[in-house]
C-alpha cells in the first residue's frame, strides 16, 4: 500500500530550503583549504631551491652516486608539488567552484574532467611514485640506514602499491555495475 504524498507545510518547506541552501554555501569554507595547500607550494618550492644550490655548490667534487641522489631529491620534491596541484584543483572544482581561466590557451588537459574516483587513483599513484623515489635514495645509501627502518619502508611501499590496485580494482568494478544499469 503506498501512502498517498502530503504537501509539507510552506513553513516547514522554507526552512528546508534554508537549511539546504546553507549547506550549499557551506562548500566555500573549504576554499581556505585550498589556499593553504596552495601555500604549501611555497614550502616545497623552498626546500626544492635549497636542494638544488646545495647539490650545485658540490659540482666539482660530486660523486656519480651523489648526482642521482640529487636528481631523485628533486624529483621528489617535485612530484610532491604535482601531487598538492591536483588535490588544488580537482578538490576545488569537485567540492567549491569551477576556475574560470576565460580559454587560457595554457589550461589543463585534465580541469574539469577528474572526478573523485579519478582523484583517487592520481593520488595514490603519486604516492607509490613518491615512496619508490624515496626508496630508491633509501638503496642508494644503503649503509646509512638501519635494516628494520627499510624493511618498514619496502612494506611501506608495497601496502600502497596494493592500495592502488585494490582503488583501481574497486573503480574498475564500480564502472562495470553502471555500465549493467
Amino acid at each position: 500500500m503506498n501512502k498517498p504524498k502530503t504537501a509539507q507545510p510552506p513553513v516547514l518547506k522554507k526552512v528546508e530550503l534554508a537549511i539546504e541552501r546553507g549547506l550549499y554555501v557551506s562548500r566555500w569554507l573549504m576554499a581556505p583549504f585550498y589556499i593553504g595547500l596552495s601555500l604549501s607550494l611555497l614550502l616545497l618550492l623552498s626546500s626544492f631551491v635549497q636542494e638544488l644550490f646545495y647539490y650545485l655548490g658540490k659540482i666539482p667534487d660530486i660523486s656519480q652516486s651523489d648526482a642521482i641522489l640529487a636528481a631523485l631529491s628533486l624529483i621528489d620534491l617535485s612530484l610532491a608539488g604535482n601531487l598538492v596541484l591536483i588535490v588544488i584543483f580537482s578538490g576545488y572544482e569537485n567540492f567549491v567552484s569551477k576556475i574560470d581561466t576565460k580559454d587560457d590557451e595554457d589550461q589543463f588537459d585534465w580541469r574539469g574532467n577528474v572526478d573523485f574516483s579519478a582523484l583517487k587513483l592520481k593520488l595514490i599513484a603519486s604516492i607509490v611514485a613518491i615512496s619508490g623515489i624515496h626508496l630508491l635514495k633509501v638503496f642508494m645509501d644503503l649503509q646509512n640506514y638501519d635494516e628494520n627502518k627499510v624493511r618498514w619502508m619496502i612494506i611501506l611501499h608495497v601496502v600502497f602499491v596494493i592500495s592502488g590496485v585494490l582503488l583501481a580494482l574497486m573503480d574498475l568494478l564500480a564502472s562495470k555495475a553502471k555500465v549493467k544499469k
